[in-house]
Protein backbone atom coordinates (compact mmCIF):
# COMPACT_ATOMS: atom_id res chain seq x y z
CA UNK A 1 0.00 0.00 0.00
CA UNK A 2 1.45 3.27 -0.88
CA UNK A 3 1.77 5.88 2.19
CA UNK A 4 1.01 9.45 1.81
CA UNK A 5 3.96 11.00 3.77
CA UNK A 6 3.40 13.25 6.32
CA UNK A 7 6.38 14.92 8.26
CA UNK A 8 6.38 16.34 11.83
CA UNK A 9 9.08 18.68 12.20
CA UNK A 10 10.60 19.11 15.78
CA UNK A 11 13.21 21.96 16.67
CA UNK A 12 14.84 19.75 18.71
CA UNK A 13 16.33 22.01 21.53
CA UNK A 14 12.72 23.92 21.90
CA UNK A 15 10.18 20.61 21.63
CA UNK A 16 11.28 18.82 25.53
CA UNK A 17 12.14 21.92 27.34
CA UNK A 18 9.90 22.37 30.37
CA UNK A 19 10.91 25.23 31.34
CA UNK A 20 8.13 27.89 32.20
CA UNK A 21 10.35 31.06 33.86
CA UNK A 22 12.16 32.10 30.95
CA UNK A 23 14.37 35.70 30.15
CA UNK A 24 14.80 37.13 26.90
CA UNK A 25 18.32 36.39 25.46
CA UNK A 26 19.28 33.86 28.78
CA UNK A 27 21.32 31.34 28.59
CA UNK A 28 20.44 27.66 28.71
CA UNK A 29 21.47 27.64 32.29
CA UNK A 30 18.83 30.03 32.78
CA UNK A 31 16.36 29.29 29.94
CA UNK A 32 16.41 25.57 30.14
CA UNK A 33 17.05 23.29 26.85
CA UNK A 34 15.25 20.55 25.57
CA UNK A 35 16.67 16.82 25.50
CA UNK A 36 16.37 14.49 22.79
CA UNK A 37 15.74 11.86 26.01
CA UNK A 38 12.70 13.95 26.68
CA UNK A 39 11.26 12.62 23.03
CA UNK A 40 10.73 9.39 24.31
CA UNK A 41 7.94 6.48 23.75
CA UNK A 42 4.70 8.48 25.13
CA UNK A 43 5.60 11.71 23.38
CA UNK A 44 6.23 9.62 20.26
CA UNK A 45 3.07 7.94 20.45
CA UNK A 46 1.28 11.20 20.30
CA UNK A 47 2.83 11.95 17.37
CA UNK A 48 1.92 8.67 15.57
CA UNK A 49 -1.36 9.45 16.85
CA UNK A 50 -1.63 13.00 15.00
CA UNK A 51 -0.78 11.09 11.62
CA UNK A 52 2.74 11.55 11.39
CA UNK A 53 4.95 9.37 8.93
CA UNK A 54 8.33 10.94 9.47
CA UNK A 55 9.65 13.10 11.94
CA UNK A 56 12.11 16.04 10.89
CA UNK A 57 14.46 16.27 13.98
CA UNK A 58 15.78 20.22 13.26
CA UNK A 59 18.85 21.23 14.55
CA UNK A 60 20.95 17.84 15.59
CA UNK A 61 23.99 18.16 13.69
CA UNK A 62 26.61 20.27 16.14
CA UNK A 63 26.69 24.10 15.76
CA UNK A 64 27.99 26.58 17.01
CA UNK A 65 26.63 27.93 20.16
CA UNK A 66 27.63 30.66 23.29
CA UNK A 67 27.66 27.86 25.56
CA UNK A 68 30.81 26.63 27.21
CA UNK A 69 31.31 23.27 26.33
CA UNK A 70 35.36 22.99 26.03
CA UNK A 71 35.29 20.59 29.79
CA UNK A 72 34.24 17.99 27.16
CA UNK A 73 37.27 19.07 24.72
CA UNK A 74 34.32 20.57 22.70
CA UNK A 75 35.86 23.80 21.08
CA UNK A 76 34.79 27.32 21.84
CA UNK A 77 33.51 29.73 19.53
CA UNK A 78 33.61 33.46 19.40
CA UNK A 79 30.36 35.09 20.27
CA UNK A 80 30.86 37.28 17.59
CA UNK A 81 30.44 35.09 15.01
CA UNK A 82 27.43 33.28 16.84
CA UNK A 83 23.83 34.13 16.11
CA UNK A 84 21.97 34.36 19.37
CA UNK A 85 23.10 32.90 22.70
CA UNK A 86 21.81 28.82 21.27
CA UNK A 87 23.52 29.90 17.70
CA UNK A 88 21.78 28.94 14.70
CA UNK A 89 21.63 25.16 13.83
CA UNK A 90 22.80 25.77 10.03
CA UNK A 91 25.82 27.07 11.02
CA UNK A 92 27.76 23.29 11.99
CA UNK A 93 30.92 23.41 13.71
CA UNK A 94 31.53 19.46 13.34
CA UNK A 95 29.37 17.46 10.62
CA UNK A 96 30.37 14.50 12.45
CA UNK A 97 29.06 15.54 15.93
CA UNK A 98 25.59 15.94 17.32
CA UNK A 99 24.81 19.14 19.03
CA UNK A 100 25.98 18.38 23.37
CA UNK A 101 22.94 21.19 24.07
CA UNK A 102 20.63 18.26 23.04
CA UNK A 103 22.24 15.45 25.56
CA UNK A 104 21.93 14.52 28.95
CA UNK A 105 25.01 12.94 29.03
CA UNK A 106 27.13 15.00 26.92
CA UNK A 107 30.29 12.65 26.72
CA UNK A 108 27.03 9.73 25.24
CA UNK A 109 25.49 12.04 22.59
CA UNK A 110 25.82 10.14 19.88
CA UNK A 111 24.63 7.17 21.94
CA UNK A 112 21.84 9.35 22.80
CA UNK A 113 20.90 10.02 18.92
CA UNK A 114 21.39 6.90 18.10
CA UNK A 115 18.45 5.79 21.12
CA UNK A 116 16.49 8.65 19.89
CA UNK A 117 16.26 6.90 15.98
CA UNK A 118 15.95 3.75 17.20
CA UNK A 119 12.84 4.75 19.69
CA UNK A 120 11.35 6.63 16.67
CA UNK A 121 11.71 3.47 14.40
CA UNK A 122 10.20 1.53 16.95
CA UNK A 123 6.87 3.89 17.38
CA UNK A 124 6.66 3.24 13.47
CA UNK A 125 7.94 6.50 12.53
CA UNK A 126 10.71 7.47 10.00
CA UNK A 127 13.68 9.98 10.87
CA UNK A 128 14.51 12.85 8.99
CA UNK A 129 17.43 14.87 9.67
CA UNK A 130 19.28 17.98 8.32
CA UNK A 131 21.97 18.00 5.68
CA UNK A 132 23.71 21.69 5.74
CA UNK A 133 25.67 21.58 2.24
CA UNK A 134 26.06 25.13 1.20
CA UNK A 135 28.17 26.77 4.43
CA UNK A 136 29.45 26.41 7.52
CA UNK A 137 30.25 28.27 10.90
CA UNK A 138 32.87 30.21 10.70
CA UNK A 139 34.97 28.42 13.05
CA UNK A 140 34.30 24.76 11.97
CA UNK A 141 36.25 22.23 13.22
CA UNK A 142 35.63 18.42 13.39
CA UNK A 143 36.39 16.50 16.98
CA UNK A 144 34.65 13.73 15.86
CA UNK A 145 35.61 12.84 12.28
CA UNK A 146 37.22 9.27 11.75
CA UNK A 147 40.69 9.20 11.68
CA UNK A 148 40.49 8.45 7.86
CA UNK A 149 38.84 11.62 7.34
CA UNK A 150 40.92 15.07 6.30
CA UNK A 151 38.87 18.08 8.20
CA UNK A 152 37.31 20.49 5.62
CA UNK A 153 39.58 22.93 5.00
CA UNK A 154 42.78 20.84 5.84
CA UNK A 155 44.88 21.19 2.51
CA UNK A 156 43.15 24.35 1.42
CA UNK A 157 45.72 26.82 -0.41
CA UNK A 158 44.20 30.09 0.98
CA UNK A 159 46.08 32.06 -1.44
CA UNK A 160 43.99 31.17 -4.20
CA UNK A 161 40.76 32.57 -4.42
CA UNK A 162 39.46 29.38 -6.27
CA UNK A 163 40.70 25.95 -6.42
CA UNK A 164 38.90 23.12 -7.27
CA UNK A 165 41.29 21.26 -4.07
CA UNK A 166 40.07 24.11 -2.01
CA UNK A 167 37.16 23.17 0.67
CA UNK A 168 36.55 27.17 0.72
CA UNK A 169 37.00 30.31 -1.23
CA UNK A 170 39.54 32.78 -0.32
CA UNK A 171 40.16 36.50 -0.36
CA UNK A 172 43.69 37.07 -1.33
CA UNK A 173 45.36 38.11 2.18
CA UNK A 174 42.69 40.77 2.89
CA UNK A 175 41.47 40.21 6.73
CA UNK A 176 37.90 39.35 7.64
CA UNK A 177 36.42 42.91 7.91
CA UNK A 178 34.12 42.52 11.30
CA UNK A 179 33.19 46.38 11.13
CA UNK A 180 29.39 45.82 10.32
CA UNK A 181 28.88 42.92 12.54
CA UNK A 182 27.19 43.25 16.17
CA UNK A 183 30.19 43.64 18.36
CA UNK A 184 28.37 42.96 22.04
CA UNK A 185 30.85 40.85 23.39
CA UNK A 186 34.54 42.06 23.86
CA UNK A 187 35.95 38.94 21.97
CA UNK A 188 37.13 39.94 18.53
CA UNK A 189 36.92 37.48 15.97
CA UNK A 190 40.02 37.45 13.73
CA UNK A 191 40.36 35.57 9.84
CA UNK A 192 42.80 35.81 7.52
CA UNK A 193 42.69 35.84 4.75
CA UNK A 194 39.09 35.99 5.15
CA UNK A 195 36.40 33.20 3.41
CA UNK A 196 32.92 33.83 1.15
CA UNK A 197 30.36 34.12 3.53
CA UNK A 198 27.68 31.21 3.17
CA UNK A 199 25.22 33.62 1.17
CA UNK A 200 27.48 34.18 -1.79
CA UNK A 201 28.95 37.19 -0.45
CA UNK A 202 32.28 36.93 -2.02
CA UNK A 203 34.13 39.90 0.06
CA UNK A 204 35.75 40.56 2.87
CA UNK A 205 33.44 42.72 4.76
CA UNK A 206 29.61 40.91 5.26
CA UNK A 207 27.24 43.01 6.37
CA UNK A 208 24.69 42.84 9.38
CA UNK A 209 22.33 40.97 7.17
CA UNK A 210 24.87 38.57 5.45
CA UNK A 211 24.97 34.85 6.87
CA UNK A 212 28.27 36.22 8.69
CA UNK A 213 28.30 33.79 10.90
CA UNK A 214 29.45 30.98 8.13
CA UNK A 215 31.52 30.45 5.18
CA UNK A 216 30.58 29.11 1.84
CA UNK A 217 31.78 25.75 0.73
CA UNK A 218 33.14 25.43 -2.63
CA UNK A 219 32.11 22.87 -4.89
CA UNK A 220 33.60 23.20 -7.93
CA UNK A 221 32.33 26.69 -9.28
CA UNK A 222 34.13 29.70 -9.65
CA UNK A 223 31.99 32.90 -8.87
CA UNK A 224 34.54 35.65 -9.67
CA UNK A 225 36.09 34.36 -12.75
CA UNK A 226 36.06 36.67 -15.82
CA UNK A 227 32.89 35.17 -16.91
CA UNK A 228 30.90 35.63 -13.76
CA UNK A 229 30.43 31.84 -13.54
CA UNK A 230 32.31 28.87 -14.34
CA UNK A 231 31.89 25.17 -13.46
CA UNK A 232 35.30 22.77 -12.98
CA UNK A 233 33.46 19.20 -11.87
CA UNK A 234 36.29 17.33 -13.69
CA UNK A 235 38.29 16.09 -11.34
CA UNK A 236 35.63 15.71 -9.56
CA UNK A 237 36.07 18.56 -6.39
CA UNK A 238 37.41 17.49 -3.16
CA UNK A 239 34.41 18.83 -1.38
CA UNK A 240 32.00 16.79 -3.19
CA UNK A 241 34.27 13.44 -1.79
CA UNK A 242 33.91 15.00 2.05
CA UNK A 243 30.17 15.83 1.71
CA UNK A 244 28.94 12.56 0.14
CA UNK A 245 31.30 10.57 2.85
CA UNK A 246 28.62 12.53 5.59
CA UNK A 247 25.71 11.93 4.27
CA UNK A 248 26.88 8.11 4.24
CA UNK A 249 27.57 8.49 7.55
CA UNK A 250 24.43 9.77 8.86
CA UNK A 251 22.40 6.96 6.75
CA UNK A 252 24.89 4.45 8.61
CA UNK A 253 22.62 5.90 11.82
CA UNK A 254 19.38 4.93 10.73
CA UNK A 255 18.23 8.19 9.07
CA UNK A 256 15.70 7.35 6.64
CA UNK A 257 15.48 11.03 5.14
CA UNK A 258 17.65 13.87 4.65
CA UNK A 259 16.14 17.58 4.24
CA UNK A 260 19.00 19.45 2.95
CA UNK A 261 19.26 23.14 3.39
CA UNK A 262 19.60 26.11 0.50
CA UNK A 263 19.90 22.68 -2.17
CA UNK A 264 19.49 24.99 -5.04
CA UNK A 265 22.79 26.83 -3.57
CA UNK A 266 24.92 23.34 -4.38
CA UNK A 267 25.19 22.76 -8.19
CA UNK A 268 22.94 20.01 -9.20
CA UNK A 269 25.32 17.75 -10.76
CA UNK A 270 26.84 17.29 -7.03
CA UNK A 271 23.63 16.19 -5.92
CA UNK A 272 23.03 13.59 -8.99
CA UNK A 273 26.64 12.20 -7.87
CA UNK A 274 26.21 12.22 -3.98
CA UNK A 275 22.42 10.84 -4.17
CA UNK A 276 23.19 7.82 -6.61
CA UNK A 277 25.61 6.72 -3.65
CA UNK A 278 23.94 7.16 -1.11
CA UNK A 279 20.54 5.96 -2.68
CA UNK A 280 23.23 2.78 -3.81
CA UNK A 281 24.37 1.56 -0.40
CA UNK A 282 21.20 2.73 1.58
CA UNK A 283 18.39 2.06 -0.34
CA UNK A 284 14.43 3.84 0.47
CA UNK A 285 16.95 6.96 1.46
CA UNK A 286 14.82 10.05 0.53
CA UNK A 287 16.12 13.88 -0.30
CA UNK A 288 14.03 16.45 0.63
CA UNK A 289 15.13 19.64 -1.16
CA UNK A 290 14.84 23.56 -0.27
CA UNK A 291 14.59 24.78 -3.66
CA UNK A 292 12.90 28.24 -3.89
CA UNK A 293 13.54 28.44 -8.46
CA UNK A 294 11.07 27.52 -9.45
CA UNK A 295 12.87 26.99 -13.16
CA UNK A 296 15.15 24.35 -11.43
CA UNK A 297 12.70 21.87 -9.94
CA UNK A 298 13.14 19.63 -12.18
CA UNK A 299 16.38 19.93 -12.78
CA UNK A 300 17.55 19.26 -9.02
CA UNK A 301 14.52 16.25 -9.38
CA UNK A 302 16.57 14.73 -11.77
CA UNK A 303 19.66 15.33 -9.37
CA UNK A 304 18.18 12.77 -7.40
CA UNK A 305 15.30 15.01 -4.94
CA UNK A 306 12.52 12.86 -4.45
CA UNK A 307 10.68 16.35 -2.75
CA UNK A 308 11.00 19.98 -2.99
CA UNK A 309 9.23 22.70 -1.12
CA UNK A 310 6.71 24.07 -2.69
CA UNK A 311 7.30 27.92 -1.24
CA UNK A 312 6.99 30.36 -3.75
CA UNK A 313 4.01 28.59 -5.44
CA UNK A 314 1.55 26.64 -3.23
CA UNK A 315 2.49 28.38 0.20
CA UNK A 316 2.50 31.59 -0.78
CA UNK A 317 -0.62 31.38 -2.58
CA UNK A 318 -2.59 29.62 0.29
CA UNK A 319 -1.19 32.19 2.56
CA UNK A 320 -2.61 35.02 0.64
CA UNK A 321 -6.00 33.00 0.22
CA UNK A 322 -6.00 33.43 3.95
CA UNK A 323 -4.96 36.83 4.04
CA UNK A 324 -7.85 38.58 1.53
CA UNK A 325 -5.35 39.19 -1.13
CA UNK A 326 -5.90 36.34 -3.30
CA UNK A 327 -8.85 34.52 -4.67
CA UNK A 328 -9.22 30.70 -3.44
CA UNK A 329 -9.41 30.12 -7.60
CA UNK A 330 -5.71 31.06 -7.99
CA UNK A 331 -4.53 27.29 -6.09
CA UNK A 332 -5.94 26.20 -9.39
CA UNK A 333 -3.40 27.68 -11.18
CA UNK A 334 -0.21 26.96 -8.37
CA UNK A 335 -1.12 22.81 -8.58
CA UNK A 336 -1.34 23.66 -12.66
CA UNK A 337 2.20 24.99 -13.09
CA UNK A 338 4.12 21.87 -11.67
CA UNK A 339 1.77 19.61 -12.95
CA UNK A 340 3.98 17.18 -13.84
CA UNK A 341 5.87 16.81 -10.93
CA UNK A 342 2.91 17.04 -7.62
CA UNK A 343 3.53 14.45 -5.99
CA UNK A 344 7.42 15.46 -5.16
CA UNK A 345 6.20 18.61 -4.02
CA UNK A 346 6.07 19.49 -0.13
CA UNK A 347 3.21 21.31 1.00
CA UNK A 348 3.04 23.13 4.28
CA UNK A 349 1.80 26.30 6.23
CA UNK A 350 4.41 27.02 8.55
CA UNK A 351 8.06 25.10 9.50
CA UNK A 352 11.21 26.99 11.23
CA UNK A 353 11.73 29.81 8.47
CA UNK A 354 8.41 30.81 8.17
CA UNK A 355 5.47 32.81 10.27
CA UNK A 356 3.38 30.82 12.22
CA UNK A 357 -0.46 30.85 10.96
CA UNK A 358 -1.52 32.20 14.45
CA UNK A 359 0.44 35.20 14.57
CA UNK A 360 0.14 38.88 14.13
CA UNK A 361 2.11 38.84 11.03
CA UNK A 362 0.29 36.18 9.33
CA UNK A 363 -3.56 35.48 10.13
CA UNK A 364 -3.71 35.98 13.80
CA UNK A 365 -5.56 33.28 14.85
CA UNK A 366 -4.80 29.24 14.10
CA UNK A 367 -8.17 28.50 13.17
CA UNK A 368 -7.88 30.95 9.80
CA UNK A 369 -5.50 28.62 8.47
CA UNK A 370 -7.10 25.67 8.73
CA UNK A 371 -9.04 25.41 5.45
CA UNK A 372 -5.61 25.96 3.82
CA UNK A 373 -4.40 22.92 5.66
CA UNK A 374 -7.53 21.19 4.21
CA UNK A 375 -6.41 21.80 1.01
CA UNK A 376 -3.18 21.19 1.32
CA UNK A 377 -3.56 17.69 2.85
CA UNK A 378 -6.01 16.06 0.54
CA UNK A 379 -5.38 17.97 -2.96
CA UNK A 380 -3.33 15.19 -4.28
CA UNK A 381 -0.90 12.47 -3.16
CA UNK A 382 1.96 15.06 -2.24
CA UNK A 383 3.60 14.94 0.91
CA UNK A 384 2.77 17.50 3.86
CA UNK A 385 4.30 19.00 7.16
CA UNK A 386 3.02 20.09 10.09
CA UNK A 387 5.61 22.69 12.01
CA UNK A 388 5.80 21.33 16.10
CA UNK A 389 3.36 23.77 17.57
CA UNK A 390 1.49 24.38 14.76
CA UNK A 391 -1.55 21.88 15.33
CA UNK A 392 -1.56 23.58 18.88
CA UNK A 393 -1.94 27.42 17.45
CA UNK A 394 1.24 28.30 18.81
CA UNK A 395 1.46 32.37 18.12
CA UNK A 396 5.39 32.68 17.35
CA UNK A 397 4.43 36.21 19.02
CA UNK A 398 7.30 35.60 22.16
CA UNK A 399 10.53 38.19 22.50
CA UNK A 400 12.90 35.39 22.91
CA UNK A 401 16.08 37.52 22.71
CA UNK A 402 17.86 37.60 18.28
CA UNK A 403 15.34 36.59 17.21
CA UNK A 404 12.98 39.15 18.42
CA UNK A 405 9.15 39.06 18.04
CA UNK A 406 8.85 38.41 14.40
CA UNK A 407 5.80 35.72 14.11
CA UNK A 408 8.37 33.11 13.80
CA UNK A 409 9.10 30.39 16.66
CA UNK A 410 13.34 31.58 17.40
CA UNK A 411 16.11 29.25 16.10
CA UNK A 412 18.64 31.31 17.71
CA UNK A 413 17.93 31.30 21.49
CA UNK A 414 17.09 29.31 24.70
CA UNK A 415 13.46 28.89 24.57
CA UNK A 416 10.61 27.08 25.70
CA UNK A 417 6.88 27.19 23.98
CA UNK A 418 3.87 26.42 26.52
CA UNK A 419 1.71 25.19 23.87
CA UNK A 420 4.39 22.09 23.47
CA UNK A 421 4.42 21.68 26.85
CA UNK A 422 0.87 21.54 27.20
CA UNK A 423 0.36 19.54 23.97
CA UNK A 424 3.17 16.71 24.65
CA UNK A 425 3.85 16.69 28.44
CA UNK A 426 1.20 17.68 30.30
CA UNK A 427 -2.32 17.56 28.84
CA UNK A 428 -4.09 18.28 32.02
CA UNK A 429 -2.67 22.13 31.24
CA UNK A 430 -4.24 22.46 27.64
CA UNK A 431 -6.65 24.93 26.82
CA UNK A 432 -10.23 24.33 25.11
CA UNK A 433 -9.07 25.92 21.80
CA UNK A 434 -5.70 23.80 21.58
CA UNK A 435 -7.22 20.77 22.56
CA UNK A 436 -9.78 21.76 19.68
CA UNK A 437 -7.26 22.05 17.01
CA UNK A 438 -5.30 19.30 18.21
CA UNK A 439 -8.22 16.85 17.80
CA UNK A 440 -8.96 18.28 14.34
CA UNK A 441 -5.00 18.30 12.84
CA UNK A 442 -5.17 14.62 14.16
CA UNK A 443 -8.43 13.56 12.25
CA UNK A 444 -7.47 15.42 9.15
CA UNK A 445 -3.74 13.95 8.92
CA UNK A 446 -4.81 10.31 9.99
CA UNK A 447 -7.97 10.38 7.36
CA UNK A 448 -4.55 11.41 4.53
CA UNK A 449 -3.16 7.70 4.66
CA UNK A 450 -6.17 6.13 6.39
CA UNK A 451 -8.63 6.84 3.16
CA UNK A 452 -7.40 5.14 -0.24
CA UNK A 453 -9.11 7.99 -2.13
CA UNK A 454 -7.24 10.84 0.11
CA UNK A 455 -3.78 8.92 -0.24
CA UNK A 456 -3.64 7.98 -3.63
CA UNK A 457 -6.98 8.43 -5.25
CA UNK A 458 -7.43 10.57 -8.80
CA UNK A 459 -7.50 14.40 -8.04
CA UNK A 460 -10.24 16.13 -10.16
CA UNK A 461 -10.11 20.20 -9.92
CA UNK A 462 -14.09 21.88 -9.88
CA UNK A 463 -12.80 25.27 -10.09
CA UNK A 464 -13.23 26.10 -13.34
CA UNK A 465 -16.95 25.08 -13.16
CA UNK A 466 -17.68 26.96 -10.44
CA UNK A 467 -16.78 30.56 -10.87
CA UNK A 468 -19.70 31.34 -8.03
CA UNK A 469 -17.49 30.03 -5.57
CA UNK A 470 -14.22 31.02 -6.47
CA UNK A 471 -13.34 33.92 -4.16
CA UNK A 472 -13.47 32.34 -0.79
CA UNK A 473 -14.09 28.28 -1.25
CA UNK A 474 -12.12 25.95 -3.21
CA UNK A 475 -13.33 22.41 -3.96
CA UNK A 476 -12.55 19.30 -5.57
CA UNK A 477 -12.70 15.85 -6.13
CA UNK A 478 -10.74 12.76 -5.26
CA UNK A 479 -11.53 8.89 -6.56
CA UNK A 480 -10.32 5.53 -5.84
CA UNK A 481 -11.40 2.44 -6.98
CA UNK A 482 -15.80 2.93 -5.42
CA UNK A 483 -14.86 5.82 -3.48
CA UNK A 484 -15.30 9.52 -4.70
CA UNK A 485 -14.33 12.19 -2.03
CA UNK A 486 -16.02 15.66 -2.58
CA UNK A 487 -13.88 17.71 -0.69
CA UNK A 488 -14.64 21.77 -0.27
CA UNK A 489 -12.91 24.23 2.04
CA UNK A 490 -14.31 27.27 3.12
CA UNK A 491 -11.77 30.23 3.84
CA UNK A 492 -14.32 32.97 4.84
CA UNK A 493 -15.12 33.59 8.28
CA UNK A 494 -18.32 33.06 7.79
CA UNK A 495 -20.61 29.57 7.15
CA UNK A 496 -21.69 29.46 3.69
CA UNK A 497 -24.12 27.59 1.74
CA UNK A 498 -22.36 26.86 -1.64
CA UNK A 499 -23.87 25.23 -4.97
CA UNK A 500 -21.14 22.69 -6.39
CA UNK A 501 -21.19 21.62 -9.42
CA UNK A 502 -19.82 18.51 -10.96
CA UNK A 503 -19.58 18.49 -14.62
CA UNK A 504 -19.95 15.86 -17.08
CA UNK A 505 -16.19 15.52 -17.93
CA UNK A 506 -16.02 14.97 -14.41
CA UNK A 507 -18.35 12.24 -14.20
CA UNK A 508 -16.88 10.47 -17.69
CA UNK A 509 -13.06 10.92 -16.58
CA UNK A 510 -13.85 9.58 -12.99
CA UNK A 511 -16.75 7.07 -14.08
CA UNK A 512 -18.95 8.31 -11.74
CA UNK A 513 -22.24 6.83 -11.53
CA UNK A 514 -25.06 9.41 -11.55
CA UNK A 515 -27.76 8.62 -8.67
CA UNK A 516 -28.79 8.70 -5.20
CA UNK A 517 -26.29 8.31 -2.42
CA UNK A 518 -25.38 8.56 1.09
CA UNK A 519 -22.97 11.14 1.79
CA UNK A 520 -20.86 11.42 4.96
CA UNK A 521 -18.65 13.69 6.24
CA UNK A 522 -15.56 12.80 7.32
CA UNK A 523 -14.85 15.67 9.78
CA UNK A 524 -17.97 15.77 11.15
CA UNK A 525 -19.25 12.16 10.72
CA UNK A 526 -22.76 13.74 9.86
CA UNK A 527 -24.78 11.92 6.92
CA UNK A 528 -26.92 13.26 4.15
CA UNK A 529 -28.46 12.71 0.83
CA UNK A 530 -26.72 13.51 -2.20
CA UNK A 531 -28.13 13.83 -5.71
CA UNK A 532 -25.04 13.32 -8.43
CA UNK A 533 -25.52 14.29 -11.50
CA UNK A 534 -23.90 16.25 -14.46
CA UNK A 535 -23.71 20.43 -14.30
CA UNK A 536 -26.70 19.90 -11.31
CA UNK A 537 -25.50 22.01 -8.63
CA UNK A 538 -25.06 20.19 -5.10
CA UNK A 539 -25.76 22.08 -2.03
CA UNK A 540 -23.43 22.05 0.90
CA UNK A 541 -22.95 23.91 3.88
CA UNK A 542 -19.52 25.00 5.08
CA UNK A 543 -18.80 26.00 8.31
CA UNK A 544 -16.52 29.06 8.49
CA UNK A 545 -12.75 28.70 8.44
CA UNK A 546 -13.62 24.75 7.71
CA UNK A 547 -14.85 22.74 5.04
CA UNK A 548 -15.73 19.03 4.47
CA UNK A 549 -14.22 15.98 3.07
CA UNK A 550 -17.47 13.69 1.86
CA UNK A 551 -17.21 10.48 1.09
CA UNK A 552 -19.54 8.43 -1.53
CA UNK A 553 -19.72 4.64 -1.58
CA UNK A 554 -20.81 3.42 -5.01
Amino acid sequence: MKEKTIIYQIFTRLFGNQQTSLVPNGTMAENGCGKMNDIDEAVLAKIKTLGATHIWYTGIIRHATTTDYTGYGIPRQTPMVVKGKAGSPYAITDYYDVDPDLAVDVDKRMEEFVNLVQRTHQAGLKVVIDFVPNHVAREYRSIAKPDTVRDLGADDDPHLHFSVNNNFYYCWDQPLDTSELPHDDAQEYEECPARATGNDQFGSRPGMNDWYETVKLNYGIDYCDAGGRSEHFSPIPDTWGKMTDILLFWASKGIDAFRCDMAEMVPAAFWHWATDKVKFAYPGTLFIGEVYDPAQYRTYLHAGFDYLYDKVGMYDCVRDVIGYRRPAADITRQWQVNDDILSHMLYFLENHDEQRIASDFFAADARRGWPGMLVLTCLNSSPVMVYAGQELGERGMDREGFSGTDGRTTIFDYWALSTLQHGYYNRRKMKREERELLQDYSQLLSLANQEDALREGCFYDLMYVNPQISDRQFAFLRKYDRQLMLIVANFDESVRECPVVLPQHAFDYLQIPEGEYKATDLLSGQSRQLTLSPDIPVSITLPANGGVILKILF
